[in-house]
C-alpha cells in the first residue's frame, strides 16, 4: 500500500489532485489507516493510468468515471485504442514541427495548409467515443451537439464564458446573496439546456472541477478575475445543500 504522498511521489499527480479524485469518487483510495492517511494498492495504481490516459485524450473527469465505472468496461480495448489515438495525434505533431521547421525556412510561400488536418484524428475520436462513451451524459451531449454548428459551439463557449464574468462581478458578495444564488440557477439551467441534464450532484461535481486548478480554473479566473473559480464553487455549494 502507496500513501498519497507517495503515489504522488510515483506518478507525478499532486497531492491536491488526488484529494480531488477521492472527492467525486474517481479514484477512491482502497483503504484509509488508523490514522485517517489514504492508502492505495496495485488495483488503484492501474486506475489511475486508465484515468490519466483519458485525461491526455481530454475527456472530462465526469465522463472517465462513468467510463470506468461501467460493468462492461474493457481495458485492454480501452488501452489499444487509447495508444492508437495517441499515435495519431503523435504523427500530426510531428507533421506540425515539419511545417513549422520549413515555414521557417521558405517564409510565406509555402501555402500548404495539409498539416492542419484533423480528419483522420476526429474520424478516430468519434470512432473511439462510440466505443467508451456510452454515458447517458454522453449520449446527450453527443445528441445535442450534433444539432449545433461550429458557429453556434462557439457561441455557446462565450455565453458561459459571460456567465463565469457576470460571477466574477458578484465575487464581493456572499455566496448565499440571492443573486448569486439566482445565477447558480441560471448556470444549471443553460447546462441542461445546451449539454445534458445538470442535476445538483452533476453541478456539484462541476463546482469541484472549477477550483481544481488547471486549464479550467485559469479560463474561469481569465473571464471573471482572480478567485472567481473558488467563488462559483462556494456558491454551488451552498445551492446544493
Amino acid at each position: 500500500m502507496l500513501t498519497v504522498h507517495e503515489v504522488s511521489n510515483l506518478t507525478g499527480v499532486s497531492v491536491r489532485t488526488l484529494h480531488h479524485y477521492d472527492a467525486i469518487g474517481l479514484l477512491v483510495p482502497a483503504a484509509v489507516s488508523d490514522a485517517g492517511y489514504r492508502l492505495y494498492d496495485e488495483a488503484s495504481l492501474a486506475r489511475l493510468q486508465d484515468i490519466l490516459l483519458f485525461r491526455e485524450l481530454e475527456f472530462p473527469l465526469k465522463e472517465i468515471k462513468s467510463i470506468l465505472d461501467k460493468p462492461g468496461f474493457d481495458r485492454q480495448k480501452a488501452l489499444t485504442q487509447q495508444a492508437a489515438l495517441l499515435t495519431i495525434r503523435k504523427e500530426r505533431l510531428e507533421q506540425l514541427i515539419a511545417f513549422a521547421q520549413a515555414l521557417a525556412q521558405e517564409g510565406n510561400d509555402n501555402m500548404n495548409f495539409s498539416a492542419f488536418d484533423e480528419t483522420k484524428l476526429k474520424q478516430y475520436e468519434e470512432q473511439a467515443k462510440k466505443t467508451w462513451g456510452e454515458t447517458d451524459a454522453y449520449k446527450e451531449y453527443a445528441q445535442k451537439s450534433a444539432q449545433t454548428t461550429k458557429a453556434d459551439q462557439k457561441q455557446l463557449a462565450q455565453q458561459m464564458m459571460q456567465l463565469m464574468a457576470d460571477f466574477g462581478a458578484m465575487k464581493t458578495r456572499s455566496p448565499a446573496d440571492l443573486e448569486v444564488q439566482e445565477k447558480v440557477r441560471h448556470l444549471q439551467d443553460f447546462i441542461t439546456a445546451n449539454y445534458y441534464t445538470c442535476t445538483k450532484p452533476v453541478l456539484s461535481g462541476l463546482g469541484q472541477m472549477y477550483v481544481a486548478g488547471g486549464e479550467m480554473t485559469e479560463n474561469i479566473d481569465a473571464a471573471g478575475g482572480a478567485g472567481t473559480g473558488t467563488f462559483i464553487a462556494a456558491a454551488i455549494r451552498e445551492y446544493c445543500r
